[in-house]
């Protein structure tokens, strides 16, 4: 059945990929971006664009529209350290206008964006939606305060609503990729050591206890990503607010990551080490069996070498088109 859904922060990197998909399944889509981080020509084909900011989507949001998927925040942990304040003001006083323009046109269901970084430095892995929250930045405070608002809004108002929190988010979906500038994904910056573009890649601590003593991770790919929020936009119920992890369930030290480019691009990746950067956790994997069990999502694409390719064809694809 075909519905009509606003996609805020549609023209970034996770945002433009579930656009994308939610076209494909035959929605009608409007993508809301204010492009400080996001680009124009993300905005997939089909889809309708308002440049604007989510502080005032009540000018466009409106009883026709099925849904909200929200993506429009910023994202740099180290930026929200410095510059805390404008992490509240965006992420956290953007939602909060955000969910008043949908109480306001009586649009009740929602999927948010959120991050792992919620969990801070959890004591134990895998990661379930049952550990502690501690995160350990303002950018991971932000997130928790907006999955705090919702399920107030879920148990106040009847909002249906699904907080999706991801762990390593990679690859590409056809013309859909990273581009984040500054870039502090791993998997883009060695790539672009790759490209000629860096001089060597950054190994931040090698004594960790892990096989190779570099730090592991859980990467999922952006399509499986995407996937999911389609799946949580069927299983999002009135009044409930449901809180899923987003992730492979297995990890990939550094040094793996950095061996997959190699045979992927065959080109040289130099590393130079470094120290261990403070809150690094040796191993941060998550448990996705809570969107297995309430999604029926399972992601499909946990190859590292194929995500590593997706990213790669991207990222030459981008070198070209300069």
């Amino acid at each position: 059945m075909k519905q009509k859904y606003l996609v805020t922060g549609g023209a970034g990197y996770v945002g433009s990929v579930v656009a994308a998909h939610l076209l494909e399944a035959g929605h009608e889509v409007t993508v809301l971006d204010d492009l400080s981080t996001g680009f124009r020509e993300g905005v997939p084909d089909g889809a309708a664009f308002i440049e604007g900011r989510i502080q005032d989507a009540a000018r466009w949001l409106d009883p026709s529209y099925d849904g909200v998927l929200h993506f429009a925040a910023f994202s740099q942990v180290g930026e929200s350290v410095v510059d805390p304040e404008k992490y509240w003001t965006n992420n956290v006083g953007g939602t909060t206008a955000l969910l008043a323009a949908m109480r306001g046109a009586g649009v009740r269901k929602l999927v948010f964006s959120s991050t792992a970084a919620t969990y801070g430095e959890p004591v134990s892995t895998p990661v379930t939606e049952a550990a502690a929250t501690a995160p350990t930045n303002p950018y991971g405070a932000s997130k928790l305060a907006v999955d705090h608002m919702i399920g107030g809004e879920c148990a106040a108002h009847g909002l249906a609503a699904v907080s999706l929190r991801y762990f390593n988010v990679a690859g590409a979906y056809g013309a859909y990729g990273e581009r984040h500038e500054p870039e502090s994904h791993l998997i883009p910056l060695v790539l672009q050591v790759a490209q000629g573009r860096r001089e060597a890649i950054s190994v931040y601590g090698d004594d960790y206890p892990t096989p190779d003593g570099t730090c592991v991770r859980d990467y999922i790919h952006v399509a499986d990503l995407a996937e999911a929020h389609l799946l949580a936009l069927g299983a999002a119920e009135p009044g409930s607010h449901l809180i899923c992890n987003l992730g492979n369930g297995n990890g990939f030290s550094v040094r793996e990551v950095v061996e997959t480019v190699r045979k992927v691009t065959g080109h040289p990746v130099p590393e130079v080490m470094a120290p261990r950067r403070a809150g690094d956790p040796a191993v941060l994997v998550a448990s996705a069996e809570a969107a297995r069990e309430k999604l029926g999502w399972i992601p499909s694409r946990a190859d590292l070498a194929g995500i590593v390719a997706d990213a790669w064809a991207f990222a030459r694809r981008e070198e070209q088109d300069v």
